[in-house]
């Protein structure tokens, strides 16, 4: 199991394992309260029994705002004690030791538009090479491709060198089957196996989490419809992360004609909304590497709660020293 990252200086709070602890601080308020009425009753009975200007003699120099310091301190260390006792937590984010990933490019003829330099297709290749370099290892990497159909480049494998190497034989095609290439993607995860992650601690285990990257400039044209692969890929609990990449002016030359050749943003992110993926946007070279980077972000880890009850302990601890330390520097006792 993989070691807890250090807490930063500033972690939102998630929650709290035990909040009954929290009526603690009832007592910490009847407290408060006291200190109030005791300083109430403090000036009351110095107004009574001297004239403010023998006050002023006797006590030229009286310590104003600084005789309430080490009591807010110490009080402001018994609340976060009490919010020690309901144990906080924070998520955090831990790498996740295995997954599988399939990356599903479009070859389709539209990918040759030159509207990203050097052309759709090669600055694909170039940054799913990037992205499968950059997995954790460990984790299962296939890819697919389709067109007027889809096949299988690289079957997932714990190899990433042999996935990115099958980025060098995508082919243009005719045609654009997005829906028979996430239904190949996902008869890939399927074809794993019923895999599972241990538990070290001797809990049930959980499935490895699978995904897939599709990357498409087009409308489904041919094949299964994107609406059956969603269905599928929601049954299959596999998330479709989509990329609609492209620029709205891309064009084409098909028989010495100028064919147009827009992306059709709307349908991919309705797949990815469907089966729970991200749908990303690119248009360039750059912002493509960032929505990749951003998906292996995403895949390579996972959030859970981490308690934080040691450092909010620590807190405590720093106030009651601090009020201790203004109050023997002030008043020669501890408050």
């Amino acid at each position: 199991m993989s070691a807890p990252l250090p807490l930063p200086l500033a972690v939102p709070l998630a929650g709290l394992a035990s909040p009954a602890w929290l009526w603690l601080l009832v007592p910490v308020a009847a407290l408060v309260v006291l200190y109030l009425l005791a300083q109430r009753r403090r000036s009351a009975y110095a107004v009574r029994f001297a004239t403010l200007p023998m006050l002023e003699r006797l006590a030229p120099k009286r310590p104003a705002w600084r005789r309430h310091v080490p009591a807010a301190l110490l009080l402001a260390a018994f609340v976060v004690l009490c919010f020690a006792a309901a144990r906080p937590e924070v998520d955090r984010e831990v790498p996740r030791e295995r997954a599988t990933v399939i990356v599903t490019v479009d070859v389709s003829l539209s990918m040759q538009a030159t509207d990203v330099a050097p052309d759709r297709l090669t600055a694909a290749r170039e940054a799913a090479a990037t992205f499968i370099a950059g997995l954790p290892d460990g984790f299962n990497v296939g890819v697919v491709q389709f067109a007027g159909s889809a096949s299988v480049l690289a079957e997932p494998s714990p190899d990433k060198a042999e996935a990115v190497a099958a980025l060098d034989r995508l082919e243009l095609a005719e045609g654009t089957a997005i829906g028979d290439g996430v239904l190949t993607s996902l008869a890939q995860v399927e074809a794993l196996g019923d895999q599972s992650t241990t538990d070290p601690d001797g809990g049930e285990s959980e499935p490895v989490p699978a995904t897939i990257v599709l990357l498409s400039d087009g409308t489904n044209t041919v094949g299964s419809s994107v609406d059956q692969a969603a269905a599928a890929a929601t049954e299959a609990d596999v998330p479709v992360s989509t990329i609609a990449y492209g620029t709205p002016t891309g064009t084409v030359e098909v028989d010495g004609q100028i064919v147009p050749v827009p992306v059709d943003q709307p349908s991919l992110d309705a797949l990815a909304e469907a089966t729970g993926g991200n749908g990303y946007s690119a248009e360039t070279a750059e912002q493509l590497d960032q929505v990749y980077d951003d998906i292996q972000s995403s895949i390579g880890y996972r959030t859970e709660p981490q308690d934080v009850t040691p450092y909010v302990v620590a807190l405590a601890l720093l106030l009651g020293l601090v009020a201790a330390g203004f109050s023997l520097r002030w008043f020669s006792r501890l408050p």
